[in-house]
């Protein structure tokens, strides 16, 4: 495990899957999670509870991202749960999908949702956090294997390679004062989004197969990754795109 003790960090979407998982793991590192969540009060406070179950340090957000003065709420619960410290490590993890936002359903509405969860929020919020990150800090970018892997729910990918390339140029400009800006990009993963994975046997049997280490990613999988960004192990990594995928659509499967 990393070093994170005394440091500070606020992960969106936390009360869940992905999120949760990346909370519990930088918070089981030493740092003071920021655990934001939307809507499911419950869900935050159950991943409140296993956090200090385990000896760690946390506290809920609440704010409904994509919405008017959704920063206010955010950073006013933030500020809050700081009392007065600096921000350390930034995780942009929060993101809806719609299955019927394809090429020939997306409506207007599934693609203005989409954007501002998914590119509007991260952008805005990363924009200010800044102020309160201290050099040397970390921001993570959670994206997703849609951005090189053709998808029919194009308005999602699109969102995602929208997050990438802010990414980039996020690093760029933030390297001077020792700021590392880098992507996490799941592969299949089993989440709220993903419950075919766990209701159908042999969809969950045909990702096994085209993933080369024959099986699909776990949320655990995820935040592992996420810690290594946020440690100082990676302090000489920055604009990168990590696909944690289990070696997904490598080749030909491979019989075993």
């Amino acid at each position: 495990m990393g070093d994170l003790t005394g440091k500070t960090a606020l992960v969106t979407g936390a009360s869940r899957g992905i999120g949760r998982s990346i909370a519990a793991r930088l918070a089981a590192d030493g740092a003071l999670v920021a655990v934001h969540y939307g809507s499911n009060e419950a869900a935050a406070k159950d991943t409140l509870a296993a956090i200090r179950r385990d000896g760690g340090q946390a506290f809920a957000v609440r704010a409904e991202l994509g919405v008017d003065a959704d920063l206010d709420a955010l950073f006013a619960g933030l500020a809050d749960g700081l009392a007065g410290r600096p921000l350390d490590i930034l995780v942009n993890n929060a993101a809806i999908t719609s299955y019927a936002a394809t090429i020939d359903k997306a409506t207007q509405r599934d693609y203005d949702e989409a954007f501002a969860v998914n590119v509007r929020a991260p952008l805005f919020i990363t924009q200010r956090a800044l102020p309160l990150i201290r050099d040397g800090g970390r921001i993570i970018n959670v994206s997703s294997g849609v951005t090189w892997l053709a998808t029919p729910e194009i308005v999602y990918a699109m969102t995602k390679g929208a997050l990438n390339v802010f990414s980039r140029s996020l690093a760029q400009s933030q390297g001077a004062r020792g700021i590392t800006v880098n992507t996490v990009s799941p592969g299949i993963t089993e989440t709220d989004m993903n419950t075919w994975l766990t209701e159908d046997a042999e969809a969950a049997r045909r990702v096994a197969e085209i993933t080369a280490l024959g099986r699909h990613g776990q949320p655990v999988d995820i935040a592992d990754a996420v810690a290594f960004f946020a440690s100082d192990d990676a302090r000489w990594v920055t604009g990168q795109t990590l696909e944690v995928n289990g070696g997904l659509f490598l080749g030909p499967p491979v019989k075993r």
